[in-house]
């Protein structure tokens, strides 16, 4: 869908090359009528403006973000979903999940946003694990693409946080498959936010019945970032990712950096250095 997009940027914009349409309304023109068919249950891309880019000379990611790349039209047709083997469908899932908490966590939501971000939730919480279990449970694989298209809306207005601009420099650096990577980075980067996060979290583990509104809001924040990691364990998803190299990490945390300030509405803006020890989190043990 992603590829799509910037075909139908360049068709609109013949002389202006990819590379010049990074950032946000580089393109303003209208595209030609658009249909996005997911099919997987994560990026929620047939619902954004956003297009994500690999710069194969670089091995960076970046985004072009204009209104004009939202799709004209969305086809949630489960069928297409019924093959995806467990694990992608585990982590594209997670992707969803990634989406729906930093675009409720940030500073720049609305109620609207909020209200998508927590029915996605709520709609990944009741059916991700069916769905991993059961390929053929054709309830749980509509409820998540439902899932995947109200995350994509709600973090398409309200952005997303440090964990992808860490993964997006993962993913562009070593081919590190973009669900798997948020699905591993989240709770640390959730934890790192410490108490600028604790309320939205707390609201969130109320919202999915983890807590009530009796319990402290560090414990309910908490109880939300246990909640993720039970889930990855559920589902077999490693706590670690390959092919970190500690020479690396020094440019992967400065491009991360470059990303998300100021662009995110972060909960709290974080320092180069503390970047940098996400990579160190999540790296494989050196021999």
């Amino acid at each position: 869908m992603d590829c799509a997009k910037v075909v139908g940027a360049r068709i609109v914009r013949p002389n202006k090359p990819v590379k010049r349409m990074k950032g946000v309304l580089k393109v303003l023109h209208r595209l030609p009528f658009t249909v996005a068919v997911p099919t997987t249950a994560g990026t929620g891309s047939e619902t954004t403006l956003a297009a994500l880019v690999t710069d194969s000379e670089t091995h960076h990611k970046f985004t072009i973000n204009d209104f004009s790349l939202i799709p004209h039209a969305a086809v949630l047709d489960a069928e297409v979903t019924r093959s995806l083997p467990p694990r992608i469908t585990a982590t594209t899932g997670m992707d969803a999940l990634t989406h729906a908490v930093e675009a409720y966590i940030g500073r720049s939501t609305t109620a609207s946003t909020r209200a998508d971000a927590i029915h996605a939730l709520q709609l990944i919480q009741g059916n991700l694990l069916r769905a991993y279990r059961d390929g053929n449970d054709m309830e749980a694989r509509r409820s998540m693409l439902r899932a995947s298209f109200y995350a994509g809306r709600a973090f398409t207005k309200s952005y997303v946080g440090y964990c992808h601009s860490v993964v997006h420099s993962l993913g562009g650096r070593y081919n590190i498959p973009h669900g798997l990577a948020n699905a591993v980075l989240l709770p640390h980067v959730l934890e790192a936010y410490g108490e600028s996060a604790h309320k939205k979290l707390w609201e969130l583990a109320c919202a999915l019945k983890l807590c009530d509104e009796s319990v402290p809001l560090k414990e309910g924040a908490e109880r939300m970032i246990d909640m993720i990691r039970r889930m990855n364990a559920e589902m077999e998803i490693p706590e670690t990712l390959p092919g970190i190299r500690r020479e690396d990490i020094p440019g992967l945390a400065a491009h991360a950096e470059a990303e998300a300030n100021p662009l995110y509405p972060v909960p709290k803006l974080m320092t180069r250095g503390e970047l940098e020890q996400f990579y160190y989190d999540v790296m494989e043990e050196e021999a």
